[in-house]
């Protein structure tokens, strides 16, 4: 039986970048950039007023005070979006407001409420240092800085920063397509009424979910019966897919279909992992297309595609890091048995006066789905001997990207 480690290896030395795509900028929430967005101008673009005030020489307030206070002549205004036509003399202001170009010669802007103004004439109370609410020119960004790195996914501050350098149509990576593809006689397809002995299938509309906000394009094929010729047929229709997933069909039982079929038409990697939930777990090529046998149980179902199918989805999106981030937080509520397998357990997170705490969701059985609900992680007990008390640190596989502080 593989490791976890050993399994993902294996899994994912078969999956490499899509190609890429251009998309409007304004599409690109969520995408992967596929090459590295260099600027090529500055930002700003131009000084600027980070102020509404009055654009100055500084040298003409020296020695400014209260009692004396520099008085300047008002020349002209230059509001936001104009260029004022003229140059800043000595002895002279241009009103400005927040976001003008700094007009020529001037190298300060005070602002309003500072100044008083009589007629044609700005009176100072006090000196102006150089540069003073002026926004320089390449402040923020300089020609040729790297402004976001290939392999990240964007989002609002990425497609802000790329926005303002003009980097518009964006070049990402094409999304995966997924086929899901559901195995069994006992379940009742979404949508319709279970018969005596069924059960309602949910496997396909999780996958489809998780499929999408991995990042991929999910592609369902139904619910395929255990009947070989059947399950052979839908196989097929799903070659041109990036990725199959299926769910059931790969234990020992003798309508586990999928893991003969993969045998049969292609060839099967493994089919066991020591983990649980999630041991009888399929991979290997259906023709040049990879398919990876997910248990039947939701909760395995669920746990194997966080380890495994994510994994292999960000990989073809060309992702920086394919692994979901992993934490160390204090066990709280009961001990936790360790096993001869890896256990993941559903876990809710929250914080303790700056300390993270974790607590399982309930009872653990692979059959459990309210145990998903709620759960921002997975504690990892690892496989031994005795017990993981409670009060001990342990690591969690976060599932999302952000750290969730829940101080309920």
């Amino acid at each position: 039986m593989l490791t976890v480690e050993e399994a993902r290896e294996r899994i994912l030395a078969h999956f490499a970048p899509r190609e890429s795509e251009e998309v409007p900028l304004t599409e690109a929430l969520g995408r992967v950039l596929a090459r590295d967005a260099i600027a090529h101008e500055e930002l700003p673009p131009f000084a600027n007023s980070a102020m509404d005030g009055y654009a100055l020489r500084a040298e003409d307030t020296r020695g400014a005070t209260a009692e004396m206070p520099a008085r300047l002549r008002l020349v002209g205004e230059v509001p936001a979006g104009r260029v004022y036509a003229g140059t800043v003399q000595p002895g002279e202001v241009v009103r400005i407001l927040t976001g003008a170009p700094l007009p020529a010669g001037a190298d300060a802007v005070l602002q309003q409420e500072l100044v008083t103004v009589a007629e044609d004439t700005v009176a100072l109370a006090g000196e102006v240092s150089l540069g003073n609410n002026v926004r320089a020119a390449g402040e923020d960004v300089r020609p040729g800085a790297l402004l976001v790195r290939a392999g990240t996914e964007l989002g609002p501050a990425e497609i802000a920063l790329l926005a303002a350098l003009g980097l518009h149509p964006i070049s990402v990576i094409r999304r995966p397509r997924v086929a899901i593809l559901a195995t069994g006689d006992e379940l009742a397809p979404l949508g319709t009424q279970p018969r005596p002995g069924q059960i309602r299938e949910s496997n396909s509309p999780y996958l489809a979910a998780a499929v999408t906000r991995a990042g991929a394009e999910p592609w369902s094929l139904g619910v395929a019966p255990d009947r070989a010729d059947e399950l052979r047929a839908r196989l097929a229709s799903a070659d041109t897919a990036d990725l199959i997933l299926t769910s059931g069909g790969v234990s020992v039982g003798d309508y586990d279909l999928v893991k003969r079929i993969l045998s049969e038409q292609g060839h099967m990697d493994f089919w066991r992992v020591a983990m649980r939930p999630g041991k009888p777990l399929a991979f290997g090529l259906l023709g040049t297309t990879p398919l990876l046998g997910l248990p039947g149980n939701p909760v395995s179902a669920a746990v194997t595609f966080e380890l495994f199918g994510r994994p292999a989805i960000r990989r073809m999106l060309g992702c920086a890091r394919v692994e979901r981030p992993t934490v160390r937080a204090v066990l709280e509520g009961e001990d936790m048995p360790r096993g001869d397998r890896r256990h993941y357990v559903r876990a809710r997170l929250r914080s303790r006066d700056g300390t993270l705490m974790a607590r399982a969701t309930g009872a653990q059985g692979s059959h459990l789905i309210s145990s998903l609900q709620g759960a921002a992680g997975y504690l990892v007990i690892e496989e031994g001997e005795g017990m993981v008390c409670a009060g001990s640190v342990v690591p969690v596989l976060l599932l999302n990207d952000a750290l969730p502080w829940d101080d309920a």
